[in-house]
């Protein structure tokens, strides 16, 4: 069976999923996104990255319909009858005139992906990631490091420069030198049994995983902070783990060729990460 998407409000075959050659989001990133993944058929937080997508869209004037993004998320997992799965929404401004100009764009564009997801060998978080520091800087001031946007280059040249090293992710330093977040993860650090992560006004995505765990550690009773993180605190810790929907809670073990702490998963991320996958399955 082919995969079915869904595009402007019909399930259609990929093959036969076209775009306009003058959709702003091809030609100018004009657009969000969100990644999402399902447990036995069920989106993991759905509501909250459909919440993060309307606060997104409202920053750059896109209207979303979220009772018809719910249905069309559902009716594709369904269509491609998939129980673990990968989901994308993309949302773009539309077709509009060729010199950028948003008030010519009639009507958004709403594609849905859906497609089985194989998760990393357990062998992968008993090893950890390892990662580079990137050259690529997140800008604490600028919207959009608080919104997925469509523009993504900058996240694809920092994992650019992970794969060109022989690593698994690259850490990214914000303007001002502090630790933001990974390509495209949210990062937390372990130091003395206090869980901390750089705030959001470090130029980071907030992550919907990263909420969950920060819910979590709530309630499992630990200590968590969000702050201002130096790069060479990474060296320092005890643990440090990288979160976003797809590989859930993932630690990091080594960066720039050096082990942090003994080079191995610790114990606060097996924790989380097996409370994680519990509230995963269970809602």
């Amino acid at each position: 069976m082919s995969e079915i998407v869904y595009l402007n409000g019909s399930l259609i075959p990929r093959s036969q999923a076209k775009v306009s050659a003058l959709d702003y989001g091809f030609l100018y990133g004009f657009g969000l996104f969100e990644t999402m993944r399902a447990y036995e058929g069920q989106v993991f937080r759905l509501e909250s990255h459909l919440s993060r997508l309307v606060r997104s869209a409202e920053l750059l004037g896109l209207p979303v319909r979220v009772p018809e993004l719910k249905d069309a998320v559902r009716d594709t997992i369904k269509a491609n009858r998939l129980s673990d799965a990968r989901i994308r929404i993309t949302i773009s401004a539309g077709e509009g005139e060729m010199p950028p100009d948003p008030a010519t764009c009639q009507k958004p564009t709403v594609l849905v992906l859906a497609e089985r997801y194989q998760p990393y060998p357990e062998e992968v978080y008993q090893r950890g990631f390892r990662a580079v520091i990137s050259s690529i800087r997140r800008n604490s001031q600028s919207p959009l490091s608080r919104i997925k946007s469509a523009n993504y280059l900058e996240s694809i040249l920092a994992r650019q420069q992970a794969r060109e090293t022989g690593v698994d992710e690259a850490v990214c330093l914000n303007d001002k030198g502090l630790l933001a977040e990974a390509s495209m993860s949210n990062i937390f650090l372990v130091s003395d049994g206090i869980l901390r992560t750089p705030g959001e006004e470090s130029g980071i995505l907030p992550g919907i995983t990263r909420g969950v765990i920060l819910e979590l550690a709530l309630k499992l009773g630990i200590k968590a902070l969000e702050e201002d993180i130096r790069p060479s605190e990474l060296f320092q810790a005890q643990e440090v783990f990288l979160t976003n929907s797809l590989i859930e809670v993932m630690p990091l073990t080594e960066i720039e060729g050096k082990p942090i702490a003994p080079g191995r998963p610790g114990a606060l991320s097996r924790r989380l990460l097996a409370a994680y996958r519990k509230l995963a399955l269970t809602g």
